[in-house]
C-alpha cells in the first residue's frame, strides 16, 4: 500500500513538470531571435561610466606629526610653585599658563633690568636698557611679563611658564614643589591638528606608488572616511618583517585621531574614467562573460557577451560590449540562465 502511494506521489510531480514544461517551452520558443522572454518582474541597471581606481588595502596605525611635537625646557633651573597642567593628556591652550616657578637667576636678572631702567632714566643709555632687557628674553621670559614688570615697577619672585600651542599634554616630568634643571624636559605638548598614519608595505608593493595618487583611510568606531594625497616612504626596510613603511599626512580638525590607533589603508591606482556594472548583472559560462540586454520589446532579453575585469567584490570594469546607458538586467540571472539554456541561446 505504502509502495502504490509513494509511486502515486511520484506520478502526479511528473505530470506537474511535464505540465509546466507544456506550457513555457512554447512560451520561450515563441522568442524573438536570440532574445529570452520573462514573465516575471526583473530589476534592470544602466551602464555608467564613472571615476574608478583600483583599490589595494594595507594597514597602520596613528603617530604624532613630529613638527607638531614641542618641548617645554626651561633655560633655567628653579622650583615649582603651582603647577596647572596637572595631569598627563590635558588638553591646554596656545598661552595657557603651565606652571608658576621661582628661579634665583631670572629673579636677579629682573631686578637687574628694573634698576637699568631707573639708572638710564637718569643717564640716558640705550645700549645698556637693550642689554638687560636681551638678557630676560634669552631665559625665555615673555614679553607679556617683561611689561607687566615694567608697569607694575618691582621684580616678582615667580615666573609662570606658558604652554607654546594648543595641544593635549603628552609627558610631563614634574610635581607641585618639585625642583628642576636648566634645559630639563618639563613638559611635551603634542598639536593634534595633523597626524601621520605609518602603512606597512611589503617590498613588491613599491612598485605601486608612482601610479598612486590619493589613500582612503578607515577606523574602527569612526564612520568618517578620510582622504589623503599627501605621502613620504621612509628610505629604510624593516628586516624581521620585510617591509617598508610609508608616511601619510591627515587632517585631524576634530581629533577624532588619537595615536595608536588602528587604520585600514586604500590606495587608489590608476584613477580612470571606466564604463562599471554591478558583479549581479555579469554572468561566467565556460569562461565567457555574459549579460541580458534589454530587448525591443517588453519582456525580452538579449544574452550578450562582454569583456570584463574585476574591480572590486561589487563592480566589474567594462571593456568591450557595451555603452553608456545600455540597459541590462540587474539580479534574477538564474532565470535568465535557465530560459536561455533551454532556448540554446549561449
Amino acid at each position: 500500500m505504502n509502495h502504490f502511494l509513494k509511486t502515486n506521489k511520484y506520478m502526479m510531480k511528473t505530470q506537474q513538470a511535464l505540465l509546466m514544461l507544456l506550457i513555457f517551452l512554447p512560451l520561450a520558443l515563441l522568442a524573438r531571435e536570440a532574445t529570452v522572454e520573462q514573465l516575471f518582474s526583473v530589476q534592470t541597471v544602466k551602464v555608467k561610466k564613472e571615476k574608478i581606481s583600483q583599490r589595494l588595502s594595507n594597514y597602520g596605525y596613528v603617530t604624532e606629526d613630529e613638527a607638531r611635537m614641542y618641548d617645554v625646557s626651561p633655560r633655567f633651573g628653579g622650583y615649582i610653585v603651582n603647577l596647572y597642567a596637572d595631569k598627563m593628556y590635558k588638553k591646554v591652550k596656545k598661552g595657557e599658563a603651565l606652571a608658576t616657578v621661582y628661579s634665583p637667576e631670572v629673579f636677579k636678572a629682573k631686578e637687574e633690568y628694573l634698576n637699568t631702567q631707573k639708572y638710564t632714566k637718569q643717564r640716558p643709555n640705550k645700549g645698556m636698557l637693550e642689554s638687560a632687557k636681551l638678557k630676560l628674553e634669552l631665559l625665555g621670559i615673555s614679553n607679556i611679563e617683561i611689561e607687566k614688570l615694567i608697569s607694575r615697577g618691582s621684580a616678582s619672585a615667580n615666573t609662570t611658564i606658558y604652554s607654546p600651542v594648543n595641544g593635549y599634554l603628552f609627558f610631563k616630568d614634574v610635581l607641585k614643589g618639585s625642583a628642576f634643571n636648566a634645559k630639563q624636559k618639563l613638559f611635551q605638548i603634542v598639536n593634534l591638528d595633523e597626524v601621520w598614519i605609518e602603512a606597512k608595505l611589503f617590498e613588491e608593493e613599491r612598485a605601486n606608488l608612482s601610479m598612486t595618487a590619493h589613500y582612503e583611510l578607515s577606523f574602527k568606531g569612526l564612520d568618517t572616511v578620510y582622504k589623503t594625497s599627501k605621502s613620504l616612504l621612509y628610505p629604510q626596510l624593516d628586516p624581521k618583517v620585510a617591509t617598508l613603511t610609508l608616511r601619510l599626512r591627515v587632517e585631524n580638525p576634530e581629533h577624532k585621531l588619537f595615536p595608536g590607533m588602528y587604520a585600514k589603508v586604500i590606495s587608489l591606482k590608476d584613477e580612470l574614467e571606466q564604463l562599471i556594472l554591478p558583479t549581479t548583472a555579469v554572468i561566467r559560462k565556460d569562461g565567457k562573460h555574459y549579460v541580458f540586454m534589454v530587448g525591443e520589446f517588453e519582456g525580452e532579453y538579449e544574452p550578450l557577451e562582454v569583456q570584463v575585469k574585476i574591480l572590486d567584490a561589487n563592480t566589474y570594469s567594462l571593456i568591450e560590449g557595451l555603452e553608456v546607458g545600455d540597459e541590462v538586467v540587474n539580479n534574477a540571472l538564474f532565470m535568465m540562465d535557465s530560459d536561455a539554456q533551454i532556448n540554446g541561446l549561449y
